[in-house]
């Protein structure tokens, strides 16, 4: 990996950011961006000094200090590894799309959402009691290796133009149906079975009648007959609990991975936690020579704050921390 030189300045490159759960990937970037955008170490030292052009308007001229994006965003509910690219590095973004990756997470069981996680509506509830830690260990091998998996309605892939959760919210039956895709879980293990030791707790947010009907409606471009009704709900006790680990392609989504899983369990579950541990080099933990840390958001959000005094070399903290996990791009 090429290293920072002054001589080189300034430079293109990747680095991983571990986003912590709440914000989105978009606002995280932006933010990103207003400390790039005025560094010597992206940025040449004629333009720091011009006024930068934000939120340009579609039409309109405007130039941009330094190119910024993400290489697969994450849920506002995961935290995790996101990888960043600033200049020439936005054009290898894509690569970490297709890459593969690792993940942690939760599934609680008994209460299906919109979303298939826990900022959804509860749609529908269903018993759980029976399940136990040997019938989910026993359930994970079908969903092991190459899979079909459909992707949630309430997701922001486009159909006709129209991300799929418009068509949900506004009972607008989809133009036909979503179709499966293939993707590849390298591995799928049970690591933690929580049981009703856990803080966990549905959803409180319930759908309405007209809006399970808005979904209904929705969900008759996938397939006929479609209905969301409940089952018996078991109000003693906690729901059960537990922790998944995989290794997975790109293109998988977990979220629909854990709602196939508690269907074939006779329940219904949705992901409390999902942790995305590695994409490509960067990781969460250093584990093999090749694997690349990645910075904690707390850095950025101290140096937004106040980026505080350089350092002899005329570098401030978090650009110090960027420069230890960079992956240069020439």
């Amino acid at each position: 990996m090429p290293k920072v030189s002054l001589s080189s300045l300034p430079v293109s490159g990747l680095f991983g950011i571990a986003k912590p759960s709440g914000p989105t990937c978009m606002s995280m970037i932006n933010d990103v961006k207003k400390l790039v955008s005025g560094s010597k170490l992206f940025v040449h030292s004629d333009k720091l000094e011009q006024p930068v052009v934000q939120n340009v308007r579609k039409g309109k001229r405007g130039r941009e200090v330094v190119k910024i994006g993400q290489g697969g965003t994450l849920d506002p509910l995961a935290d995790g590894v996101l990888v960043v690219g600033v200049g020439k590095g936005t054009k290898k973004l894509s690569q970490f799309l297709d890459c593969t990756k690792e993940y942690r997470t939760t599934c609680l069981l008994g209460c299906e959402t919109d979303s298939y996680d826990s900022e959804g509506a509860r749609v529908r509830i269903a018993p759980w009691h029976h399940v136990t830690k040997e019938n989910v260990e026993a359930a994970l091998s079908q969903f092991v290796g190459e899979i079909e998996q459909t992707p949630p309605i309430f997701s922001a892939l486009k159909m006709d133009g129209r991300p799929l959760y418009e068509y949900a919210r506004k009972g607008i039956p989809l133009p036909r149906p979503l179709e499966p895709r293939k993707v590849t879980v390298h591995s799928l293990e049970l690591v933690e079975w929580k049981g009703s030791n856990h803080q966990f707790r549905w959803p409180s947010k319930t759908f309405t009648e007209n809006e399970k009907k808005a979904l209904e409606q929705a969900l008759q471009g996938i397939q006929s007959n479609v209905g969301i009704k409940d089952g018996v709900e078991e109000k003693n006790g906690i729901p059960a609990a537990f922790v998944l680990q995989m290794k997975v392609s790109g293109g998988t989504y977990v979220r629909s991975l854990v709602h196939d899983l508690s269907h074939a369990l006779g329940s219904a579950g949705h992901v409390v936690t999902l942790t995305r541990s590695r994409q490509g080099d960067f990781v969460l933990e250093l584990t093999a020579e090749s694997d690349k840390p990645c910075i904690p958001w707390e850095v950025f959000e101290k140096a937004l704050a106040d980026a505080g005094e350089p350092d002899a070399e005329g570098w401030t903290e978090w650009e110090r921390e960027v420069m230890k996990g960079l992956d240069v791009i020439e």
